[in-house]
């Protein structure tokens, strides 16, 4: 690990009202009294109270590079639980390159991507996921993800996890000394013993695994695709979902003919919306090739807004479209409920067959925003059971924690095996091993240098 003194920009490149230097390691306070000058006296900032805010200049010798403030916060209580400072000053690129280049050329050199977050985990500030939840906060599109990556950094998931990890460290270390002292420890039914506790941790981390599905929605948003016949509001309810003109809307079938997307937040949950080109029987050659790609997403959306024109007869086009929909989460909206309906919901239920009889189906009218809150509950029925809520639930939000405890709960699984077929504990504790060292991937204690590496490259420089 390098302990050297580090800085970076902390707030964004871009011109604003003001900007952060963040200066990190042993040398911190050497380099803010090299460059620091008070308002008024001349006591070094070395000297000061940890936790306190002080007015002056950045210099280089007798340049004046800014007006700023500057907080001295002293070890081992800071972020990365190394002596800190941060400077506040005015938010134009130009000042802060060059309060940055002041403070490298007085002794700091230049942190790497997500340096300081890396500090705090090596330090034992926090675990790898808290630090991982980090990226997951700046990240956030929506305030349930939000929410979830904020209870992750409190330390929710390294909570459940050292829970189950601890349990298995002691069967572990049971069998150990089993073997190493078979007459004073007994192994008589250990094995149904063990099989009740394989069998409680495994339900534990499967809860975790099925909540991981929607954790991943929260956070990448719900791939949508909205598919119908030409000119029955595609392009309309794109429009009003985004809540700008996104799509051309004319009365001409076929106008849309290409693929447009569009991130939207429909009451704190992101879709990731496209809407398609009309599926119809055509022999124009441009519209086909739009009508295909609109089948191709269809196949791959995790949710699809199937858009009826309820003030005209239900066709042979349509029944195509809902066969397509079998075996997908898939809500069938009958627009223009404003005018007279003659494909009723009733009509709709009468071609479905079996696999899509579970879709929800409701009259909505894009022309008078009517619809848009039945909606919006159908999506929470359909992939979060109702109300969402963080209760007490944890959202693993993380593609990597997610195959950490897949792989945990397949070797626990082999636990099970082992115990059925009657297998020396010896077996058992192999297996053991394996599940805890899964488990320790997701709060750091079993990573090597090399993965540590490639997480913290990926965030931000100054965080």
């Amino acid at each position: 690990m390098k302990t050297d003194t580090i800085a970076a920009i902390a707030t964004a490149m871009a011109n604003s009202g003001m900007g952060i230097i963040r200066i990190s390691g042993g040398e911190a306070f050497s380099v803010i009294d090299k460059i620091y000058r008070p308002k008024k006296g001349n006591k070094k900032l070395s000297q000061a109270e940890s936790h306190t805010v002080h007015y002056g200049y950045i210099c280089d010798g007798e340049k004046v590079v800014d007006e700023v403030m500057v907080l001295i916060l002293k070890s081992p209580n800071t972020y990365t639980r190394e002596d800190t400072v941060e400077i506040d000053c005015h938010g134009g690129t130009l000042v802060q390159t060059r309060i940055l280049e002041t403070a490298i050329k007085y002794g700091a050199r230049p942190a790497e991507p997500g340096e300081f977050t890396k500090r705090a985990f090596l330090n034992g500030r926090i675990d790898l996921s808290q630090a991982e939840s980090v990226i997951e906060v700046i990240n956030a599109q929506n305030d349930f993800a939000l929410e979830s990556s904020l209870r992750q950094l409190q330390g929710t998931v390294k909570e459940k996890i050292q829970g189950i990890r601890g349990k298995l460290i002691h069967e572990i270390a049971f069998i150990e000394s089993a073997l190493d002292d078979p007459e004073h420890i007994s192994i008589e039914g250990y094995g149904e013993r063990l099989m009740e506790t394989v069998s409680e941790l495994s339900t534990q981390i499967s809860e975790l695994i099925l909540n991981a599905e929607n954790g991943s929605l929260l956070k990448e948003g719900i791939n949508t695709v909205i598919i119908g016949k030409p000119n029955v509001g595609k392009s309309s309810l794109m429009n009003m979902l985004a809540g700008e003109e996104r799509a051309i809307v004319t009365d001409i079938a076929g106008t849309t003919r290409d693929i447009l997307k569009e991130q939207v937040n429909l009451n704190g949950i992101t879709l990731n919306v496209i809407d398609t080109a009309g599926i119809r029987d055509t022999r124009d050659v441009v519209e086909q090739i739009g009508v295909d790609r609109a089948k191709t997403y269809l196949s791959q959306a995790d949710l699809v807004l199937y858009m009826v024109d309820s003030s005209v007869s239900f066709d042979v086009n349509d029944e195509e479209i809902l066969s397509l929909l079998s075996g997908k989460k898939a809500i069938v909206l009958l627009n223009k409920s404003d005018l007279d309906q003659v494909t009723t919901e009733e009509l709709v239920r009468a071609k479905m067959g079996q696999k899509q009889m579970g879709h929800p189906i409701f009259p909505i009218s894009i022309k008078d925003g009517k619809g848009t809150k039945e909606l919006e509950r159908a999506i929470q029925e359909l992939f979060f059971h109702g109300e969402i809520s963080f209760n007490n639930e944890i959202y693993i939000t993380n593609v990597r924690q997610k195959s950490a405890l897949q792989s945990a709960l397949e070797s626990l699984s082999m636990v099970k095996q082992s115990i059925e077929d009657g297998m020396p504990e010896d077996f058992y504790s192999i297996d053991l091993v394996g599940a805890c060292e899964e488990l320790g991937n997701i709060t750091g204690d079993s990573v090597g240098e090399d993965l540590v590496n490639e997480i913290f490259s990926k965030f931000c420089m100054g965080k």
